[in-house]
């Protein structure tokens, strides 16, 4: 097998998950809509979507391949393959690996905010925040395989049978959490992340910088001093101040250099080029 069709069989099952993940949020979007989001962005996030997660599985394999072949092994590794049975094998097990993996999550979120914000500032200035349009940078896998799958791979969750429901519920949760829809988990908020807890997390008001880290639990959040839990009728503005969002590819690509320069004409000169 080619190294092209060993990529394409792992990124498969991904697109696959990722794609059911983006029309499923959507639907229920223009059905509960929480604001209006346009359609042009909605397609600009597909398009960025579609160059985005072939160019992560590349990344993670050859991620992977070094990893192998320098033949480094887990350190520990968290019991959880019991004998799951029922409901308990489809929702608890699974649930219990995201809390692990949403832990290293919590602190390379934290990692990006303070040493690689220019790159993390793409995923943060997108003003029409909706789930076809929840991109990160194409330099985002590169972060995430140094500062997030590494770790994780020397301390692996055996989850068992369990990956595979894992895998859709990690995506739901991402895609949903951006979602401006008016449908959101209610009392279930102290212990899940929302859109309404993420929400926050994106913020243009000062005072929720750097609030509501985590992408499927409020837990680390609250043990770590970070949670903000919003108020019934709070929903902030989105996106930066300084710089408007990506409106192509190029500018997709090219917002850290520009966000790098800074200063009051950034949003202006973001214009300009796009």
């Amino acid at each position: 097998m080619t190294l092209f069709a060993e990529i394409w069989a792992e990124a498969r099952p991904v697109a696959i998950v990722s794609a059911f993940s983006l029309s499923l949020m959507t639907a229920v979007e223009l059905l509960f809509p929480r604001e209006k989001q346009s359609l042009h962005q909605r397609l600009t996030g597909l398009g960025i979507w579609a160059l985005y997660v072939p160019i992560s599985m590349v990344i993670f394999k050859l991620f992977h391949a070094l990893w192998v072949a320098i033949g480094i092994r887990p350190l520990l590794t968290v019991p959880m393959s019991f004998d799951w049975t029922g409901i308990a094998a489809i929702v608890v097990a699974p649930i219990a690996a995201a809390l692990v993996y949403d832990f290293f999550f919590y602190w390379f979120h934290r990692a990006q905010h303070a040493f690689a914000w220019r790159f993390h500032a793409v995923h943060h200035s997108i003003r029409e925040l909706n789930a076809a349009n929840s991109y990160h940078h194409v330099s985002e896998p590169i972060f995430q395989a140094v500062f997030l799958l590494l770790p994780v791979s020397l301390i692996v969750t055996d989850t068992g049978p369990t990956v595979p429901a894992m895998l859709i519920i990690l995506h739901l949760q991402a895609t949903f959490i951006h979602s401006p829809t008016s449908i959101n988990l209610g009392p279930l908020r102290v212990f899940f992340c929302d859109n309404r807890f993420h929400r926050i997390h994106h913020s243009l008001e000062e005072k929720h910088f750097d609030k509501n880290f985590g992408a499927f639990t409020t837990l680390w959040d609250r043990l770590f001093g970070t949670a903000w839990f919003p108020a019934r009728s709070e929903w902030p503005a989105t996106g930066l101040a300084e710089i408007d969002q990506p409106r192509s590819l190029r500018g997709w690509i090219d917002l850290p250099i520009r966000f790098r320069r800074g200063g009051p004409d950034a949003a202006a000169e973001s214009a300009l080029v796009q």
